[in-house]
């Protein structure tokens, strides 16, 4: 009797790569196991992921396989011009970031360094939006997130929000601005109890807030600079 393929419902959950990937990251995958989720599925006679420790072991790993080409990758059972278009497109977009050049990251060195970063973004708004500026140990910006719009408020401003995204990109420390549309960037006492609940929260995680700047019309305002960071 011929042997029954395995496929990948064969398979534990715990051992399937695309369950291993949502549940402990890309980092704990095998290169077979990265490649069967390029490839999705098998052939009759195997699993995707014999098939891609198969193809794994016709290239002899990875740096041979870089430089495949579409009928070299087509010698392979199980794979046609669909699966060999896949794998040549997903190599081609890793060696395109693996090229991309450093870029010149804006450094923070003070509240009007900040103030002049966001002042044109901000100050025509006629909502208030809460900004955050990540930056990494050299004060550079490393990302940028609006974390909300609307009135500034202490229970809508939850330090969750503010400090996930520092954790997800590794963030020394966070500079947070919003506007004001009146044009006025008098902190109000909202502004002044929202800024101590930041600082607070971020001596606990290890993420320093360096700031929090109200951006007004061509005029701002530091509350580090008014003694409340």
């Amino acid at each position: 009797m011929a042997e029954i393929p395995l496929m990948i419902r064969d398979y534990p959950v715990e051992e399937r790569p695309r369950e291993r990937m949502l549940t402990s990251g890309p980092g704990t995958l095998a290169n077979h196991e990265l490649l069967a989720i390029i490839l999705r599925t098998g052939s009759r006679r195997e699993s995707v992921l014999q098939l891609a420790n198969r193809i794994i072991q016709h290239f002899e790993g990875l740096r041979l396989l870089k430089d495949a080409t579409i009928s070299e990758l087509k010698e392979i059972y199980g794979i046609g011009d669909a699966k060999a278009v896949e794998l040549l497109a997903a190599i081609e977009l890793g060696r395109r970031i693996s090229r991309l050049p450093f870029d010149e990251r804006f450094a923070i060195r003070s509240p009007d360094d900040g103030a002049q970063y966001l002042m044109d973004e901000l100050r025509f708004l006629q909502q208030e939006h809460f900004v955050c500026l990540y930056l990494n140990t050299k004060n550079q910006v490393i990302y940028k997130k609006t974390i909300f719009i609307g009135s500034l408020n202490s229970s809508i401003v939850h330090p969750r929000e503010v400090f996930k995204e520092g954790f997800k990109r590794s963030a020394a420390s966070i500079i947070c601005f919003h506007n004001h549309p009146s044009g006025d960037p008098a902190p109000s006492r909202e502004d002044i109890e929202v800024t101590k609940r930041l600082v607070e929260c971020g001596k606990m995680l290890g993420i320093e807030l360096l700031d929090h700047i109200i951006i007004g019309d061509l005029k701002y305002v530091s509350l580090k600079e008014k003694g409340y960071v």
